[in-house]
């Protein structure tokens, strides 16, 4: 379905996300860390030890998940550091890869050692046709 005001949405989310992120982190260099994980290495994940987190805001997730991704809006990630562990594997998920990027990025600044972003987002997991399910 057209969204006529998806691209303005975005632009928002971007704008809230990176002074989210301006508060978590300072400009951090890119790593071997920044490179993306495979989509397919994410949805083997799920299930695993691996924490897969889909950092979508809310009117985002109304348009399906997948079954296993703990939802954790990035706008909310601030207030709820404590529930992303350090000890495990993370991996962040957002629409296309550019928010689960940044915020990828933040937390390592923040100290989290074994955190990674996934290549192309629920947007290529949807295109994929792979399984979604409604948020809960």
């Amino acid at each position: 379905m057209h969204q006529p005001h998806a691209p303005a949405r975005r632009h928002l989310l971007a704008m809230a996300a990176s002074a989210l992120l301006a508060g978590l982190a300072a400009p951090v260099l890119a790593s071997a860390d920044d490179e993306p994980l495979p989509l397919e290495a994410a949805r083997d994940a799920l299930g695993s030890r691996t924490i897969v987190y889909d950092i979508r805001e809310p009117e985002e997730h109304a348009g399906g998940v997948a079954a296993g991704m703990r939802l954790l809006p990035m706008s909310r990630i601030g207030q709820r550091l404590a529930e992303i562990p350090k000890d495990r594997p993370v991996l962040l998920v957002c629409n296309t890869q550019n928010r689960s990027r940044a915020t990828a990025r933040a937390l390592r600044e923040r100290g989290w050692t074994n955190v990674r972003y996934v290549a192309g987002g629920m947007s290529e997991w949807a295109r994929r046709g792979w399984p979604m399910v409604a948020p809960r």
